[in-house]
């Protein structure tokens, strides 16, 4: 009996939520692809904001064999008033978000930036908690980004929100190739 329920808990996919303002979201969330990706896992990734433009995780990504999907523009999406390209590419990330961790055919499935689209109002928190609702049982489902919703916390399995302490951003220091993109 408890070799079954062992065996069961190290099968069961889980919902992570990787959130905060600190850096290391994006980071934390593509470190365990990699893991995943080195013992054979299928995995697939898809960024809400970033576009396709050959950022470092992007090209790692590729190089391991990781699906990658990225619905970004190269412009800041504005909070307050986003365009309605924005909007659409969001809902399309969604979309293929649901397709790829309903279909099961993914070990891990990271929705990269997927909080601050919903934080944004780019789509809509039911249909964020209805993709949550439909994970099969052996999908580790990976969501990240600033400002996870309470509701998204609550139904997740696991929650590491990231705190800045202290940034080099903050003296001035741009994001450098290799370590912030």
């Amino acid at each position: 009996m408890f070799l079954s329920v062992v065996a069961l808990v190290l099968s069961m996919g889980y919902i992570h939520v990787y959130t905060g303002n600190g850096k290391g979201k994006t980071t934390a969330a593509f470190g365990l692809a990699m893991r995943a990706a080195g013992r054979g896992k299928r995995v697939c990734i898809i960024q809400f904001m970033k576009p396709d433009e050959g950022y470092g995780e992007q090209v790692s990504a590729r190089k391991l064999g990781i699906e990658l999907h990225a619905f970004g523009t190269n412009q800041f999406v504005n909070k307050r008033n986003p365009k309605k390209e924005d909007i659409e590419r969001a809902k399309n990330a969604l979309r293929m978000g649901k397709e790829k961790v309903e279909s099961g055919e993914y070990d891990v499935v990271i929705l990269d930036e997927i909080n601050v689209a919903l934080d944004f109002n780019l789509i809509s928190l039911s249909d964020v908690l209805s993709l949550m609702d439909n994970v099969p049982e052996r999908t580790e489902l990976v969501m990240t980004g600033r400002y996870a919703r309470e509701e998204v916390i609550e139904k997740a399995n696991l929650v590491t929100e990231m705190r800045e302490v202290k940034h080099y951003f903050q003296e001035g220091v741009i994001a450098r190739e290799g370590i912030e993109y």
